[in-house]
């Protein structure tokens, strides 16, 4: 069974920068979307960005002009860079892949992201 697997968080001083990256462990056919969500203790999970296949992208507002997603199909891998974090990125951060083929949903098991000084 294919699983995600994300790696890149940790523990960052607020205006610091971590890169987020999340592989597939096997082969994901015909995927749509890539994105990652964020969840914060007490709060729902949320949408931090998507790319499509066709390379465009969509920001939460509050992640506009910070954090930047990017993909490598061959390696079905998806990347998040995050600058200038704040303390209120701190969350569980988690990868998401959509298959058209399989029309699933697939997740990875989440890294934390600290901002704190």
């Amino acid at each position: 069974q294919v699983q995600l697997v994300e790696s890149g968080g940790g523990l960052v001083q607020p205006g610091g920068s971590l890169r987020l990256s999340c592989a597939a462990s096997g082969t994901i056919f015909s995927i749509k979307t890539m994105g990652w969500y964020r969840q914060a203790p007490g709060k729902q999970r949320e949408l931090v960005a998507i790319i499509y296949s066709g390379g465009s992208t969509n920001y939460a507002d509050s992640v506009k002009g910070r954090f930047t997603i990017s993909r490598d199909n061959a390696k079905n891998t998806v990347y998040l860079q995050m600058n200038s974090l704040k303390s209120e990125d701190t969350a569980a951060y988690y990868c998401n892949m959509y298959s058209t083929r399989t029309l699933r949903d697939y997740w990875g098991q989440g890294t934390q992201v600290t901002v704190s000084s």
